[in-house]
């Protein structure tokens, strides 16, 4: 039998090491635990995976699920602060939420909303909500997210953190195809340094990065 070829990280970009079976790797220098290259979807997959989310924003549960960023968000900056809801999805709960409190929104999205001159702009904070975990090549997502900050902006990203308490194997977190990229507290404290974020702070599903 043929020993398995690590993936280098797609976030730090050093030699990943066998996690789980030849599906999934860790990296050793960031923590982040990555799924192999050649089982990540394509465009058409991601898409009809996508269009399958069951996303009301309307919903009272689903307005309740996304309220750590929505919250903090509104605790953090005024109304006339100009954000951006990044992958907002079909149907963002988040961007409803902040509408309806009078916040200035705007809604990007590669597959459903690709406004690219969103992309262009400077915004005083930024949803990321459940999408961190999506993203194929985190290092560039990253550097355009710290980019399209204004200076004291803030990035909210959304996304369950791994920890060694989890049985991995067991996790219905990585069961989704469409997820291929998961965070470990250490490898955000790297995501802070790397792309010079002033602060950081944890809590819980949220993770709050400071321009």
């Amino acid at each position: 039998m043929n020993p398995v070829t690590a993936d280098d990280c797609p976030l730090c970009r050093h030699p990943g090491q066998a996690f789980l079976r030849d599906e999934f790797f860790i990296c050793r220098n960031c923590g982040g635990v990555f799924r192999a290259r050649r089982l990540l979807p394509g465009p058409e997959e991601e898409r009809a995976r996508y269009a399958k989310h069951r996303n009301d924003a309307g919903d009272p549960g689903y307005r309740s699920f996304v309220s750590p960023i929505t919250s903090a968000v509104m605790r953090g900056h005024p109304p006339s602060s100009r954000g951006l809801d990044f992958g907002a999805g079909t149907g963002s709960a988040v961007s409803r939420v902040l509408e309806e409190a009078g916040y200035d929104v705007r809604q990007y999205d590669p597959f459903f909303q690709d406004r690219r001159e969103l992309l262009a702009g400077k915004y005083d904070y930024i949803a990321c909500c459940e999408v961190a975990e999506h993203f194929h090549d985190p290092d560039r997502e990253f550097r355009l997210l710290r980019e399209l900050l204004r200076p004291g902006g803030r990035l909210y990203c959304m996304t369950f953190l791994y920890d060694e308490s989890i049985d991995f194997a067991r996790w219905h977190y990585k069961d989704d195809i469409t997820h291929v990229f998961f965070y470990q507290a250490r490898t955000m404290e790297r995501v802070r340094d790397r792309y010079v974020f002033s602060s950081m702070r944890v809590d819980g599903r949220l993770v709050e990065l400071a321009n």
